[in-house]
């Protein structure tokens, strides 16, 4: 997709640095939208909503505010009505991060929304899984845990759940905050 003046998103969303939120009824819907307006080329990311846009839905989607028409048709040819859309400004409307991190030494637990992944630091080895109450959980723990970050498949390749998308954001996070045990290849 092209945009007005010939430049392309990235360059948009630099030059502006403007930022969006879209509100949705549903979790799930959050997750369709993020991979529509990934899929479409936006760079979008799944934030928890700030105070005054809680719906029931404990997840908004950020984007470029200076795309809201664009993103706006995108999720209209798959299917999905944002309930509202708020420009994000300092000090109100600010999303927060699902991520919580707590260190316990020798452990990082990572959390994303209800689930939450431990991992040993020295060894990157997963120690724990936990939370959600979703069938597919004791299914992703039987996998992922005592296996490394590096060599467990990802909860997205198995799970089917909101906890499962959950525990893949944990994962992908706690992989995010330490890279040198998940550049290693799958050993799966």
């Amino acid at each position: 997709m092209r945009l007005p003046f010939g430049r392309a998103k990235k360059n948009a969303t630099e030059a502006s640095g403007e930022r969006g939120v879209l509100a949705f009824e549903h979790t799930a819907e959050v997750i369709r939208a993020e991979t529509a307006l990934k899929a479409a080329g936006f760079a979008v990311r799944v934030m928890g909503p700030p105070p005054d846009m809680r719906t029931g839905c404990d997840m908004v989607v950020e984007f470029p505010l200076v795309h809201e028409p664009a993103a706006r048709r995108a999720l209209t040819a798959v299917g999905i009505t944002p309930l509202a859309a708020a420009p994000v400004r300092a000090g109100m409307l600010e999303p927060v991060s699902l991520y919580r991190t707590t260190d316990f030494g020798a452990w990082l637990m990572v959390r994303a929304a209800n689930m939450k992944i431990t991992v040993e630091k020295a060894s990157g080895r997963i120690v724990n899984i936990s939370g959600g109450g979703c069938p597919d959980v004791p299914a992703l723990a039987e996998l992922m845990v005592g296996r490394t970050l590096a060599q467990c498949p990802t909860p997205a390749e198995h799970g089917q759940t909101l906890c499962s998308y959950a525990l893949e954001l944990a994962f992908q996070e706690a992989r995010r905050m330490m890279p040198s045990h998940a550049d290693t290849e799958k050993t799966a």
